[in-house]
């Protein structure tokens, strides 16, 4: 564990130079091929499509520091989506919010009891959680769509603070409360400590089941969370929303470097992710690439990314 410490800022220095360098070559090249890349107006679609990345990829982030996974955030995003929805258009703003995060908790303490006090495997557990969700929700929704919200909670999805979304503000709050509880806090060295080896991080008195219940539960919130910012930007909610959404946070999560081992990784790495696949999807549709060949294209750019930190890993070790 403390090995796993000392290596830990060469590796996150070096996500973090290489992702940004990406970032920057991206940029450049496609700024060079479109005169409409860098316009204001698309920067903004750019930025608001990542910080939506983002707040799905948090919670998941978190989950995989400890070695585990979390297939249900899309489905639970999805479920609290249609309750919140449900409360919110019907006026009961503080309701609805309330309902989301309630409903993100609860599915994420199940997952934790499950993975923590079960001991069935995290992709089981969130597997299984996944599909119970995506249920409740065509339950809920009937087949019907909830669209119309009061134009107040609109802003936390479709706003602007001094010219700048309101998801991106909040994307950079949640970035920076995450990181200080990571590596500033006993829970966030714990998620290291579980992620790097867990019988040695119980050897040492970290109550390893309390704290993979709370991350779950804690991935759950957020994804209840990134429900409302999602709802408020589409201005509806159906039994389908998020469904297309894990996928992406898996690939934002790879993409930032934080290994799918557990113990490697951080928030940051995966806010850089993030970017990039905003990147890459945006610059594809303004060069007309068809959809198929976007997902071959960012499949590639995760194999090559998490190839990239295997080689640096094996010649650090």
């Amino acid at each position: 564990m403390i090995a796993a410490v000392q290596r830990l800022p060469a590796e996150v220095l070096f996500v973090v130079f290489t992702r940004t360098a990406f970032v920057a070559a991206l940029v450049v090249l496609l700024a060079v091929a479109s005169p409409h890349f860098l316009t204001t107006d698309n920067m903004i679609i750019v930025l608001r499509q990542a910080a939506l990345q983002f707040l799905m990829a948090a919670g998941l982030t978190l989950v995989v520091l400890t070695g585990g996974i979390d297939l249900s955030v899309g489905a639970i995003l999805g479920l609290a989506a249609c309750v919140a929805a449900a409360l919110i258009a019907n006026g009961l703003v503080v309701l609805g919010v309330l309902a989301a995060l309630g409903v993100g908790l609860a599915c994420g303490l199940v997952n934790g009891a499950l993975v923590a006090w079960v001991g069935i495997p995290a992709f089981i557990a969130t597997y299984g959680m996944l599909w119970v969700a995506h249920g409740l929700g065509y339950v809920f929704m009937k087949g019907e769509v909830i669209h119309g919200f009061p134009a107040g909670f609109r802003a936390i999805g479709a706003g602007f603070l001094g010219g700048i979304p309101v998801p991106v503000l909040v994307g950079a709050v949640l970035l920076l409360v995450l990181h200080v509880v990571l590596h500033f806090t006993r829970f966030g060295r714990a998620l290291y400590a579980i992620g790097g080896n867990p019988v040695a991080a119980r050897l040492t008195g970290i109550r390893t089941r309390r704290v993979l219940v709370g991350v779950y539960a804690l991935s759950g919130v957020l994804a209840g969370f990134a429900a409302l910012v999602v709802i408020a930007r589409t201005n509806a909610a159906d039994s389908g929303t998020g469904e297309e959404l894990l996928l992406t946070a898996i690939a934002a999560v790879c993409l930032g470097g934080t290994s799918l081992f557990g113990g490697v990784g951080g928030i940051v790495g995966t806010a850089i992710g993030s970017l990039i696949l905003a990147l890459v999807v945006n610059g594809m549709n303004m060069l007309g690439i068809a959809t198929l060949w976007q997902a071959f294209a960012m499949g590639a750019i995760v194999i090559l990314a998490v190839l990239a930190d295997v080689s640096f890993k094996r010649r650090s070790s």
